[in-house]
C-alpha cells in the first residue's frame, strides 16, 4: 500500500489534498478510490500480462473507446502501468443482479458490440476463447503446471466445443463479462475493466454474462432472445450452452496460468481454480444430458 499510496501521490491530476482507499475485487490488478476537492476517481494499476495475452496500451484505448461511446467511466489520466477513471456512483453487480438484469445486459451487449468498432483505434486484437485456452495449455505445460497432466482432457473438450459452434458476423466484445464488471448507477448499466476487449462474435459475451452468473436455461433463453431479437433456434442454444463451457474452461486455465505467475494481494488462484473446474463439470453435465456426449 505504501508504494502504490506514494505512486498515487505523485500524478499530475489532483486538486488539492486527496484521500485513498483500495477498493477490493480485482484478481490481477490493484485499485484504488481517491477523492480530492473536485470530485472521486478510480486509480487503476497493472503491468503488461502477456501470459494473459494482457497489454495495457490496449486496454487504455478500449476503454476511452468505450468512455466516448458512453459505455464506460471517462480515463482522465493513463500513464504506463497506472490509468485514472472517473468514479461513477453506482452499484457493482453480483450474479443475481446480473439474472434479474438478463434483458438490460443483451441490450447493452447488442449496443456495445455494435458501436465499439467506430470507436477503436490502432491494430485490431482478435479475442477468441479456443485459441486462448491452447495458448494457455502451453504456458501451462511449459511452467510444469501442477494440472499438466490434465492439459490432453482439457485441450480434447476445447477441440469439441469449438466444433459446435454456430458461425456469427465479428463484433467488438468486452469478453470478460463478470458480473463484477456491471455498474448500475439506478438509471443506466456501465462497464469497466476492458483487458480483454477486442474482436470476437457475440457469443462469447453472451455466453460468459450467462456463466459468470449462473443463469438458467430458461433465463439463457430469454438473453439470446433479447439479444438477437427472436427465440433461439436450436443451433443457437447449442452453440450458447457450448460456448458457456468453453468460457468456464477459459476461467479455470486463467487461474491455473495465475497460479505460476501472478500474487495479488488477497486472490487464492488454487480455489479460483477449483471452483471454475465444478462449474466447468456441471455444465458440461448440462450440456450433455441436453445434446449427449461432445464428439472428442
Amino acid at each position: 500500500m505504501r508504494a502504490a499510496e506514494y505512486r498515487i501521490r505523485a500524478l499530475p491530476v489532483w486538486n488539492g489534498a486527496i484521500s485513498i482507499e483500495p477498493l477490493k475485487g480485482g484478481l490481477s490488478n490493484e485499485s484504488f478510490l481517491v477523492a480530492d476537492a473536485d470530485s472521486k476517481h478510480v486509480v487503476r494499476f497493472g503491468k503488461d500480462f502477456p501470459f494473459h495475452h494482457v497489454f495495457r496500451k490496449r486496454e487504455i484505448m478500449a476503454a476511452r473507446a468505450a468512455a466516448d461511446a458512453g459505455f464506460a467511466p471517462k480515463v482522465e489520466f493513463a500513464e504506463p502501468g497506472v490509468m485514472v477513471s472517473a468514479f461513477i456512483e453506482a452499484r457493482t453487480y453480483g450474479p443475481e443482479d446480473v439474472r434479474a438484469n438478463r434483458l438490460r445486459i443483451a441490450r447493452l451487449a447488442r449496443a456495445f458490440h455494435k458501436e465499439m468498432p467506430k470507436h477503436v483505434s490502432g491494430a485490431g486484437f482478435m479475442f477468441w476463447v479456443f485459441h486462448v485456452n491452447r495458448d494457455y495449455a502451453r504456458t501451462l505445460d511449459a511452467g510444469k503446471s501442477r494440472m499438466a497432466d490434465r492439459l490432453p482432457e482439457f485441450m480434447a473438450l476445447n477441440e469439441a466445443l469449438e466444433a459446435v459452434q454456430q458461425p456469427l458476423p465479428v463484433v467488438f466484445g468486452h469478453n470478460d463479462l463478470l458480473p463484477a464488471n456491471f455498474l448500475d448507477d439506478g438509471t443506466k448499466l456501465w462497464l469497466i475493466d476492458f483487458e480483454y476487449a477486442g474482436f470476437n462474435t457475440a457469443m462469447f459475451d453472451l455466453a460468459g454474462a450467462a456463466s459468470n452468473a449462473g443463469m438458467t436455461a430458461g433465463e439463457s433463453e430469454e438473453l439470446l432472445a433479447e439479444y438477437f431479437g427472436h427465440a433461439p433456434d436450436e443451433r443457437l442454444r447449442r452453440s450458447h450452452l457450448a460456448m458457456q463451457c468453453a468460457s468456464l474452461l477459459r476461467e479455470a486455465m486463467w487461474s491455473m496460468v495465475s497460479e505460476l505467475h501472478l500474487s495479488a494481494p488477497g486472490a487464492d488462484y488454487v480455489t479460483y481454480t477449483a471452483e471454475n473446474l465444478a462449474r466447468l463439470d456441471a455444465a458440461l453435465e448440462t450440456y450433455q444430458t441436453t445434446y449427449g456426449k461432445l464428439a472428442s
